[in-house]
């Protein structure tokens, strides 16, 4: 998931109610259903973290003084950007209703 992705998602900024029987469509279990896009969201939640660090390191400015603050325009227009992108759970779930997760159950495998 890179910054294109984030920007064309069709994920919601807010939250909507999901139909159940569409949600847990592709298992036939809503409590499976959920934590399958859970973990989903945890791993996109770690990647725009990452990402976002990484882009506002880019920006950084160290000074020797800690009682000087520096207000970088650039890290704020950064964070204001990934402020306004739909969260990591709403990603998830988009991703889940669109069949773009690839899950397996080991215990039906074996």
């Amino acid at each position: 998931m890179n910054m294109n992705d984030l920007k064309n998602s069709v994920a919601p900024a807010s939250t909507v109610t999901i139909n159940r029987n569409e949600f847990d469509k592709q298992t036939d279990n809503i409590y499976e259903a959920i934590s399958i896009t859970a973990k989903r969201a945890i791993q996109i939640n770690s990647e725009i973290k990452k990402e976002l660090l990484e882009k506002l390191e880019e920006f950084a400015t160290y000074s020797d003084s800690l009682e000087e603050v520096f207000e970088n325009k650039e890290q704020i227009e950064v964070s204001k950007f990934y402020e306004k992108l739909p969260k990591p759970h709403a990603l998830a779930v988009q991703e889940w209703l669109e069949d773009k997760i690839y899950y397996r159950n080991t215990e039906k495998d074996a």
